[in-house]
């Protein structure tokens, strides 16, 4: 189920917030409660992906981008996401997770999380693509850019997500049936 007591929580927390550049993180603090566990008693995997929901989207709030979503009558949609895992998070620990837009191309949004258990222990990381939505498929990110007033000039994409975004185009698609 999704958390949405903990989503209405982060976004009244966040909602007087000043406003993000691009590249700026947003920071957020959140608890592994037991709810939250696998059968080995750890952070179980999908749930940590909702849980950078809960950091992705106040996010979008800060930028601006959920305003311009719902004038236009956009949605946004993860199009594609790695995870590396790294340290165990367990019941009750407590996460700084770190969120930001860094760059985008002619169809994605590229962003970048990660959750620390402390400031020099980081539990995963996350880069995920995203795409903004409308009734006639995806939304350039350049005429999202422009409707957020900001410069249509993305920052350089990273030598690694430019990598990640190669190796992704070379799977097949759709997948081979047996």
């Amino acid at each position: 189920m999704y958390p949405i007591v903990r989503f209405a929580k982060e976004m009244l927390v966040h909602r007087n917030a000043p406003p993000l550049a691009v590249g700026e993180d947003h920071v957020s603090h959140h608890i592994c409660w037991p709810w939250d566990l696998d059968p080995w008693m750890e952070l179980n995997n999908g749930r940590t992906l909702t849980l950078y929901d809960l950091g992705r989207i106040p996010m979008a709030g800060r930028s601006g981008l959920i305003p311009v979503l719902r004038a236009n009558g956009w949605g946004i949609t993860v199009a594609g996401s790695t995870v590396r895992y790294r340290r165990r998070v367990r019941a009750f620990d407590r996460i700084e997770m770190r969120s930001r837009l860094v760059c985008w191309d002619a169809r994605f949004f590229y962003m970048e999380q990660s959750m620390w258990k402390t400031s020099a222990e980081c539990a995963s990381h996350a880069m995920l693509r995203s795409a903004v939505t409308g009734p006639k498929g995806i939304v350039s990110p350049a005429e999202v850019v422009a409707a957020l007033g900001l410069d249509a000039v993305s920052p350089p994409m990273p030598d690694w997500i430019a990598a990640w975004v190669a190796a992704d185009a070379e799977r097949p698609w759709p997948p081979m049936r047996d």
